[in-house]
C-alpha cells in the first residue's frame, strides 16, 4: 500500500509562526520538513481589521534510514 507523506495546513499571523504551529502538530524540527507558503500575511488598512493570515503546508520529508 502507498504512503503519501504526511502533510498539514496550517495559518498564523506571520508565515513564521504559521511554520511553527505545523512542526509543534507534528512533532518534528524545521529540517525534516518540506515548507510552502500557500500565502502571506496581509495587514487591513492601517494595520486595522481585515487583515489576513500567512497559510503553509508542511510536508515531512521521506525517512532515509542510515
Amino acid at each position: 500500500m502507498f504512503n503519501a507523506p504526511k502533510s498539514i495546513e496550517s495559518d498564523g499571523a506571520t508565515v513564521e509562526e504559521a511554520i511553527g504551529k505545523a512542526l509543534k502538530i507534528l512533532g518534528v524540527p524545521k529540517e525534516a520538513v518540506k515548507i510552502k507558503i500557500v500565502s502571506e500575511e496581509k495587514m487591513g488598512l492601517f494595520g486595522m481589521a481585515g487583515s489576513k493570515p500567512a497559510r503553509v503546508i508542511v510536508t515531512l520529508k521521506p525517512y532515509k534510514e542510515k
